[in-house]
């Protein structure tokens, strides 16, 4: 079995976890020969020890998890990944599997569910499919990170206006109820929209619906 050696964060990697030494060899060879990289894990535990603290949180990729292994399940492994917030997608392999099992890891998260002995290409349709899933959900926490940092650079004022800026209020309005000038909304409307990086309501409204 050749060395393990936890990848940088940044990279999308598929962390393959299983007790069983010829799987994760072979598995880690079919990875290579299409150009993804790897990295294997003989146990649940080396894999959470290898990336203790909130480097799991920061990890790229997805997860090919093993549901049946001595000590720490798969299934136990699912749900400590849940409670550190990992961010990888989950594929079970196993040769045990049945119906109900099946059934309760994907209602905890798992994007899919394989019984040994499968097609390599099967396997490799859904490695794609959960690093696709992984990329598009690490560009909707990238936007979010982004806009809270714009709105987090707003003056406690300038975020009052944006409130009732967003609510559809007019610069006499906003004056009349924070008890400014018009012109000091204006001013503050301004600073807002150049901080939040937009130049039109449409744009600030679109910007802020897309948040989350």
């Amino acid at each position: 079995m050749k060395d393990s050696k936890p990848p940088l964060s940044f990279e999308q990697v598929v962390h393959i976890i299983d007790d069983d030494e010829a799987v994760l060899d072979s598995l880690s060879m079919l990875l290579d020969s299409v150009d993804i990289k790897n990295a294997i894990y003989p146990n649940a535990q080396s894999f959470l020890t290898a990336h203790e603290g909130n480097s799991i949180q920061q990890l790229s990729g997805c997860i090919v998890l093993d549901i049946r292994m001595p000590g720490m399940s798969g299934m136990e492994c699912q749900q400590r990944l849940e409670a550190l917030k990992c961010p990888l997608p989950i594929i079970f392999i196993t040769g045990h599997g049945d119906v109900p099992m099946a059934v309760e890891a994907m209602k905890k998260g798992a994007i899919e569910f394989i019984q040994k002995p499968f097609r390599e290409q099967e396997l490799l349709d859904c490695i794609h499919h959960a690093l696709t899933l992984n990329k598009a959900a690490q560009k909707r926490a990238s936007h979010s990170l982004d806009v809270a940092q714009r709105c987090e650079s707003l003056t406690a004022r300038e975020k009052e206006v944006m409130e009732r800026v967003v609510a559809g209020l007019l610069n006499k309005t906003i004056a009349n109820e924070l008890n400014l000038s018009q012109r000091t909304i204006e001013i503050h409307r301004a600073n807002m929209m150049e901080k939040m990086r937009v130049k039109s309501l449409a744009e600030l409204m679109t910007l802020l619906l897309t948040k989350e």
